[in-house]
């Protein structure tokens, strides 16, 4: 039996920064990001654009599941938190 997973952060806020990641594996990784959560943790998503498209992704794939709350929205700079409910 495999030992479960720990998530480590004592704030239950997780870092993810989409700007070093090839775009071409972006949403994926943002998806396994956010599955790996367990409710009540956070994905602290950054960004050098509003990902317009991928919110309508994510509200169709997780619907209520997960909140999505702007934490900064300005031209150039894009921080989203991603909470697991």
């Amino acid at each position: 039996m495999a030992a479960p997973h720990i998530h480590l952060s004592p704030d239950a806020i997780y870092p993810f920064d989409a700007r070093g990641i090839a775009k071409r594996f972006r949403h994926a990784a943002i998806f396994g990001a956010i599955d790996a959560l367990r409710t009540g943790e956070t994905m602290r998503f950054v960004n050098d654009h509003d990902p317009l498209p991928l919110l309508a992704q994510v509200a169709e794939r997780y619907g209520e599941r997960v909140a999505v709350e702007y934490r900064q929205r300005e031209p150039g700079g894009v921080v989203i938190d991603f909470r697991v409910n």
